[in-house]
């Protein structure tokens, strides 16, 4: 049996669980440096601290979607998953910018994380599930724009909240901005809110239904979980393997960009290093505004992302738009005005919606569909496993060899998304 093609407005429905995942993961990534520096970390230990995320990471998305392709109950086979992860993240980012201690903040960010990949991982096989191949770079592309809406809102939220609403963007020593705190209650609600409306208004093939898409049941597999994990693990499609090497060089420059951007550019743009200062915390804040426009630009390209796959490859393509996120970071070295920066995200955005769609896209073709879950749980070791290496071996570069200069690190950073473009020549196409 073919899947029948669903509408526009059923797969905006199924995707739109993204923009509240995203609302999570752009707070993440625009402001816990920044709160983590606020309670007192040292610039040398950002990596380490964030390094539990990428860790929770590696351990929760592989479980979760072999899990997932094996629940099936009211709700369906992955709507569960979002549900739970969505409260649980919901609950840490109101707890998050209200950490009093920076341990406190550390765990949180474990927390959150991994109640996040809780809700994200099975969106990726949901996919999979429920749409035909020919919809599959159009669903994938779909996700790209929420999540690139959902970034946009959420990382301009501080700056919103003070050029806007006149909420203080200052605080005394140690203690989180209100625009900061409140930016993490809003994004709580719209977090929540966003995931119920797909788990309500999407449904799932049943287990019958999937095996006759897939030409019949599959064989079953009376191995323990462990076993099964392991040995799939091992006998991953040759195709997984060759966009490993190419995930794994994009993520470490996007994680090396997360960590760093704001002290770069607080250090080298607005001359200040001190936390508390009015500069620093402007800084801070355009900071936010930089991450919005390269997930504006995302949800933009998104949609031309199709066409020019098909005019070309979906591999052609995912190579041109990783040339431009090199660019576009490489080029932040030559800015001295925090404008321009706006600039370097267009290429950045370029990238990131190419990152979030075309690597799962060329992937689905080549999975088992009974084993998708778990596979694209596998796929993510090599987001998260650039992000534990850019963790463990970041702050020793900057430390040693950049005597304390992060922009190097962006330096780092954009050779890194050069090197992800040629090893995807070397990928094969199912």
């Amino acid at each position: 049996m073919e899947k029948p093609r669903l509408s526009f407005w059923q797969v905006w429905n199924m995707s739109f669980g993204f923009l509240g995942i995203q609302f999570g993961f752009a707070l993440q990534n625009a402001n816990v440096s920044r709160i983590f520096q606020t309670l007192g970390a040292k610039v040398d230990d950002i990596p380490i601290l964030w390094i539990a995320a990428p860790t929770t990471g590696l351990l929760v998305q592989p479980l979760v979607g072999y899990f997932s392709d094996r629940t099936w109950n009211r709700l369906g086979r992955r709507r569960p998953y979002f549900l739970t992860g969505a409260i649980l993240a919901s609950l840490a980012l109101l707890v998050m910018p209200n950490s009093p201690a920076l341990w406190v903040a550390a765990g949180m960010l474990w927390i959150m994380d991994a109640s996040i990949n809780i809700s994200m991982e099975p969106f990726r096989a949901f996919v999979g599930d429920n749409l035909a191949a020919s919809q599959r770079v159009t669903g994938f592309a779909l996700q790209s724009f929420f999540i690139g809406t959902g970034a946009v809102v959420a990382s301009l939220l501080p700056w919103m909240l003070t050029n806007w609403f006149h909420v203080s963007n200052e605080a005394p020593a140690g203690q989180i901005p209100e625009s900061v705190r409140l930016s993490f209650y809003l994004g709580a609600a719209a977090f929540l809110t966003a995931v119920v409306w797909t788990v309500v208004s999407s449904k799932e093939y049943s287990p019958d239904e999937m095996a006759a898409f897939a030409g019949g049941k599959p064989a079953e597999d009376h191995s323990s979980a462990l076993t099964t994990i392991l040995r799939d693990l091992w006998n991953m499609p040759g195709t997984m393997k060759q966009l490993a090497w190419a995930q794994f060089f994009s993520w470490f420059a996007l994680f090396a960009m997360w960590i760093y951007t704001t002290t770069a550019v607080t250090s080298h743009i607005y001359h200040t290093t001190d936390p508390t200062s009015a500069l620093y915390n402007e800084g801070a804040n355009w900071v936010g505004v930089c991450f919005a426009v390269y997930n504006g630009v995302a949800a933009l390209v998104a949609f031309g992302i199709p066409p020019l796959a098909r005019w070309s490859s979906p591999k052609m393509a995912h190579i041109v738009c990783l040339g431009c996120g090199a660019l576009g970071l490489l080029s932040i070295t030559m800015i001295g005005d925090p404008k321009y920066l706006l600039l370097s995200m267009v290429g950045v955005g370029i990238a990131w919606a190419s990152i979030l769609s075309m690597p799962y896209a060329i992937l689905t073709g080549a999975l088992p569909p009974a084993k998708l879950g778990y596979y694209m749980g596998v796929f993510n070791f090599f987001i998260v496993i650039p992000q534990i290496v850019a963790a463990a071996i970041l702050g020793a570069l900057v430390r040693h060899y950049f005597g304390g200069d992060t922009l190097y690190a962006i330096v780092v950073g954009g050779a890194s998304l050069f090197v992800a473009a040629l090893l995807m020549l070397r990928v094969k196409e199912t």
